[in-house]
């Protein structure tokens, strides 16, 4: 039996009679073990009640949805989210109230280690444990359907961006092998991921570890997104060849000084299968273009309290990301769409 312990998030009332129907909760799984997770669940709920935002901090939009509510009837698709190194479940919380309005429940944990509420350097080394994380998240909440209303088990499907976009790519079905991995990194091709690197900022997630050699794969996955990943070319090409699971893989096109997408999202495009795998590039996108909205002056602010992060609201010249969110929110309930009924 999994323990959850229902826990409150920092919620702001929206001051109006304005009514939702994407409910929302957080839950805690796994209790005193070695690894607990907090858990953000959104879901299509019954409607009747006042809006909250959640998620909102100084320099992100949040998302109206409403606290506790009851879920609908039905059985939903689920989709588990991963957000990227240093990270939380806010980070993508624009994709989970967009697809819970589509009648998707959405469930994102924090991965310790791995998360801005927890860096603890040991967990963030068993790199491993993301994608555990996911199965356990959908084990609870095929498990409890409190949490999140009544689940079809058919039709589960995983996104995950940056180290996300990764965690979801172990969980479909890649086999990481950290020799293949080292002797890319001795080609020549810079990566912050790459030990020997001078752009290194990411020495805790010792991607040497044997450990990562594991079966990371959890079958009940029939779909996955992976949004702009990273260590992508450390993925044995048998393994992605063997991925059954359709997949979209979405690159962002502005540089931003690691390496290009095309040799990321581009590596899992080359080996997975060509007949179940889309790939779609966005020129005008950069890496964090696919984190939720950014408020007004938002990068200058971040900008002057940490200097070098204010890129985290930065997009390419073109589009806003807002109209960046609007396309790659098609193109992943269409992609879901096919994928899951065919299936």
């Amino acid at each position: 039996m999994f323990k959850i312990c229902f826990s409150a998030v920092a919620l702001v009332f929206l001051g109006s009679a304005a009514q939702a129907d994407v409910g929302f909760r957080t839950v805690g799984i796994g209790g005193e073990g070695p690894r607990p997770l907090n858990v953000a669940l959104w879901y299509p709920a019954k409607g009747g009640a006042p809006g909250v935002v959640v998620g909102e901090t100084p320099a992100f939009v949040g998302g109206r949805v409403v606290r506790d509510a009851q879920p609908s009837a039905g059985a939903h698709p689920l989709v588990v989210l991963s957000h990227g190194y240093g990270g939380t479940w806010r980070n993508l919380s624009w994709l989970a109230v967009a697809l819970a309005n589509e009648g998707y429940a959405v469930a994102a944990p924090d991965h310790p280690g791995t998360t801005h509420f927890n860096r603890d350097r040991r967990q963030a080394a068993m790199l491993w444990e993301r994608p555990r994380d996911l199965s356990r998240v959908i084990d609870a909440v095929l498990e409890e359907p409190a949490l999140a209303g009544s689940i079809a088990p058919e039709r589960i499907a995983a996104i995950g961006h940056s180290l996300g976009g990764w965690t979801v790519t172990a969980l479909a079905g890649g086999r990481f092998d950290p020799d293949l991995f080292a002797r890319d990194c001795a080609s020549g091709i810079a990566s912050r991921a790459c030990p020997t690197s001078d752009l290194n900022d990411m020495g805790d997630l010792k991607l040497d570890a044997p450990g990562l050699r594991q079966d990371m794969h959890d079958p009940r996955i029939r779909a996955f997104v992976s949004l702009d990943p990273g260590f992508a070319r450390g993925f044995t090409p048998e393994s992605l060849g063997g991925v059954d699971a359709p997949a979209l893989l979405i690159g962002a096109g502005v540089d931003i000084g690691d390496r290009p997408a095309e040799l990321e999202s581009g590596w899992l495009a080359e080996h997975l299968p060509a007949d179940t795998t889309e790939w779609v590039m966005l020129p005008d996108a950069m890496h964090f273009s696919f984190l939720q909205l950014c408020k007004p002056g938002a990068a200058a602010m971040i900008e002057a309290e940490d200097p070098g992060d204010g890129i985290v609201c930065r997009d390419g010249a073109g589009r806003g990301r807002a109209a960046i969110h609007a396309e790659v929110l098609d193109r992943i309930t269409a992609f879901l769409g096919r994928s899951l009924s065919e299936r």
